[in-house]
């Protein structure tokens, strides 16, 4: 039988949403064009953000095409685009209630083969954790999606190591609920528009920025039972691992000064998925953190993603079978935190063992 795979890192959005501006009473907010069947764009304010297809919205394509690249699970969360923090957080506390409702429906009616990730208010601590609460509480998401930052409309900017994103990890911790960091609205973008930067330069840096925002920031040691795990391998993160504990050695008095400790004894102590596109940095990641903390993801469906999920992993001859195994189902189980009766629905339907 082919093994379980299980891929955390997916996006959704629902076919239809009512419109956001006519809702809210200001712009800025995304719609869909449904121009052809199976086929709409992304729009802000009559501005094209990106095209996208059915496999964008509808479980059945979905399914089909996990079936053909022989995916078992997918882990669904919303576009990064979607997330609003930059909103009032009563809006964007309604449009995360749609955006998780839907999710939850789609796990609710598949749950062997599909688990969910909620989407929070994160400008506003309170409505976000009263959000988390319901995701895990009443939806039955295994957790919540989060950005690399959070900038809020009346200028105020949290990196993740905020106080104010700490009440939203406490809570994430005391219920059990893992935490997937996605890389947005990424720095520099206005001064590098050509050749795809922001996603190419932007996106890596946004992702490392978050780890070490987490890092410097004792996050780990404030919550030392947080499932937390960072996007596209941790981005510019493990390339950059030498000069950050460098710096943190020889300029303590800036970098220092919330966490004395060498940012190396973190590795391993927080979960990336796979997505490097490339066999000598899945490698690299091997070396530093390890294969029981990189668990098998995607970015399905979108074009930077990997196109065959998991073959990267598959192609790699020097990987024994037991590490294929764990990067491609047994990492993500545990970051999940599955029930027990999802994870055996999960189980039974890859006819695989994790062991």
């Amino acid at each position: 039988m082919a093994p379980l795979k299980i891929d955390i890192h997916t996006h959704i959005l629902p076919e239809r949403w009512p419109d956001l501006r006519e809702r809210y009473g200001y712009g800025g907010w995304i719609n869909l064009e449904h121009h052809c069947p199976g086929c709409a764009r992304m729009m802000i304010d009559g501005r094209h953000f990106r095209d996208i297809e059915a496999n964008c919205w509808d479980p059945d394509v979905r399914t089909s095409e996990c079936d053909a690249h022989r995916v078992h699970v997918q882990v669904l969360s919303t576009v990064p685009v979607m997330f609003g923090y930059w909103a009032k957080p009563e809006h964007t506390d309604d449009l995360s209630k749609i955006l998780n409702d839907h999710i939850a429906r789609i796990v609710r009616d598949r749950p062997a083969r599909f688990a969910g990730l909620g989407t929070l208010p994160m400008q506003s601590p309170v409505h976000a954790v009263r959000e988390l609460e319901r995701c895990v509480g009443e939806l039955g998401l295994t957790g919540v999606e989060i950005g690399s930052h959070i900038d809020r409309s009346d200028g105020a900017h949290w990196n993740l190591n905020a106080p104010e994103v700490g009440e939203v990890f406490a809570a994430a911790e005391a219920l059990g609920a893992c935490v997937f960091v996605h890389p947005w609205d990424m720095m520099g973008k206005k001064e590098m528009p050509e050749y795809w930067l922001p996603w190419l330069v932007g996106m890596p840096a946004e992702t490392s920025r978050a780890i070490c925002s987490v890092i410097f920031g004792g996050v780990l040691d404030r919550y030392p039972k947080l499932r937390i795990c960072f996007a596209h391998g941790g981005g510019s993160f493990p390339g950059t691992i030498g000069r950050i504990a460098h710096g943190h050695a020889v300029r303590p008095d800036l970098c220092a000064v919330h966490n004395p400790n060498d940012p190396r004894g973190y590795l391993g102590r927080f979960y990336v998925d796979s997505l490097v596109h490339d066999a000598d940095a899945l490698r690299t990641l091997l070396r530093l953190i390890g294969e029981d903390r990189i668990a098998l993801g995607s970015d399905y469906p979108f074009p930077l993603g990997e196109h065959v999920p998991g073959s990267l992993i598959e192609s790699m001859d020097d990987l024994s079978e037991r590490a294929k195994r764990r990067l491609l189902a047994g990492t993500a189980l545990e970051f999940l935190g599955l029930s027990d009766e999802h994870r055996r629905a999960i189980e039974t339907s890859g006819g695989a063992a994790l062991s």
